[in-house]
């Protein structure tokens, strides 16, 4: 099996922006490094998700994700303030009906699932992103 390396580096430029710089390796999955540090409560959630059994392997499929997402939120109540964060994401193929549900912040689980679909956008479905909690 052949690795694409997507290794995502951030740093603060002079003008006070910071900036990400991805090198990408070919092959045909994508490992992908999400930052913690940046959306810890986010992060938390998917690693704890993938330790208790859930895949750190999304074949992405952009059109299921709203279907996905009604089977996976399916009789969890929205909580005032927070967000309902499923692990695996909605736009993966794995994800749906039994997906992990963590309630986050808005913010952290907004900013993380903006992160993600940046670092994917140019992948079309099909493709298998191993995803790497640091």
């Amino acid at each position: 099996m052949l690795v694409v390396l997507i290794s995502t580096a951030s740093y603060l430029t002079q003008s006070g922006i910071f900036e990400s710089k991805t090198t990408v390796q070919n092959g045909s999955v994508v490992t992908l490094v999400f930052p913690k540090e940046r959306y810890p409560e986010t992060g938390a959630h998917i690693k704890s998700a993938i330790e208790h059994g859930e895949s750190n392997i999304c074949t992405i499929n952009r059109d299921g994700a709203d279907h996905n997402r009604d089977l996976s939120l399916k009789g969890v109540p929205t909580k005032k303030g927070y967000d309902r964060d499923e692990w695996p994401m909605a736009m993966c193929a794995e994800g749906g009906a039994g997906a992990d549900i963590m309630y986050v912040t808005p913010a952290d689980n907004r900013g993380a699932g903006s992160w993600i679909s940046n670092q994917l956008e140019k992948y079309p479905d099909g493709t298998r992103v191993e995803i790497i909690v640091k």
